[in-house]
């Protein structure tokens, strides 16, 4: 089968009743996910998975998904995978999602923290699937909201995702204005730069607040995570959610590994590790910590 394709074959790919993904190819791109992400995809997501595919279709010029999945299995394949696995990770977030979790930070973890007066390593956090930023830039902001600016040096935050191209987002710090309607005016006034003419109606971290954040690719599974040092607080909200539970159970573990005695890891208000093998300790809904 050809890689090319006519414009009828090509019109047709954008009506997914014309051209339904096949049961047998929906099978091969629910395992090739799960081999390389561990995202888990029922029956239930085949509409997600022809809906957010359809643009790859259009990219490539393909008529039906078997063309997609024909490409996947060829030496072009390893290319094309990173897309696939860019489109089908969910990349919903916005800036402060579910305050619970800082005023955590506010009230219990900071304030613990700066009390630890022969403590001389910073203050560490990881947002382990930060997407395009709006978490991890929230952290930051509400670090550099909460710390005196004697102790600006005195927190770092890490941001991963497996996405490269929500990483490019994260990375430029550039946010539409309506995605910043849950940040207070008065901070946005002091961590963001208003765009003018060509830049109108968007806004930018301030330097000195995006380069607090370091941005990296990182396959959450894959383990050998490249942090020499443990973190005081690991984010890893809405992830689990999308594996199965020996999958789960495998992300906890390698995340626990990576906190600091005493440290806490913060998952989304839709997760729980309820059932789920771990060496953590719940504090709170949501909230749980790595006992000393």
């Amino acid at each position: 089968m050809s890689f090319q394709t006519s414009k009828n074959k090509l019109a047709a790919a954008l009506d997914t009743n014309k051209s339904p993904l096949a049961d047998e190819d929906y099978d091969y791109l629910c395992r090739l996910i799960y081999e390389r992400s561990r995202i888990h995809l029922g029956p239930d997501k085949r509409v997600l998975v022809t809906s957010r595919l359809a643009k790859r279709l259009r990219h490539h010029g393909f008529g039906d998904y078997g063309e997609y999945c024909e490409l996947l299995r060829s030496p072009r394949g390893e290319e094309e995978l990173q897309f696939l696995i860019d489109q089908i990770s969910t990349n919903h977030t916005h800036f402060f999602r579910e305050l619970k979790h800082f005023d955590f930070l506010r009230e219990t973890t900071i304030p613990k923290w700066q009390a630890e007066a022969l403590r001389t390593e910073p203050f560490r956090i990881w947002s382990a699937a930060s997407s395009t930023g709006e978490e991890a830039y929230s952290i930051a902001i509400h670090l550099a909201e909460h710390f005196a600016p004697a102790e600006s040096g005195r927190w770092q935050i890490e941001g991963t995702d497996i996405s490269t191209r929500v990483l490019e987002v994260a990375q430029r710090g550039i946010y539409e204005e309506e995605r910043l309607t849950s940040v207070a005016p008065d901070v946005l006034r002091r961590h963001f730069q208003r765009g003018a003419n060509q830049w109108a109606g968007r806004y930018r971290l301030k330097d000195e607040l995006r380069r607090r954040v370091n941005f990296q690719h990182l396959n959450l599974l894959e383990g050998n995570y490249p942090f020499m040092r443990p973190f005081d607080i690991i984010f890893c909200r809405n992830v689990m959610i999308y594996f199965d539970r020996p999958t789960q159970e495998t992300l906890v573990r390698l995340l626990t590994e990576k906190l600091a005695p005493g440290g806490h890891l913060l998952v989304g208000h839709s997760e729980s590790l309820s059932g789920v093998k771990h060496a953590l300790k719940l504090v709170r809904p949501a909230i749980y910590v790595k006992p000393d």
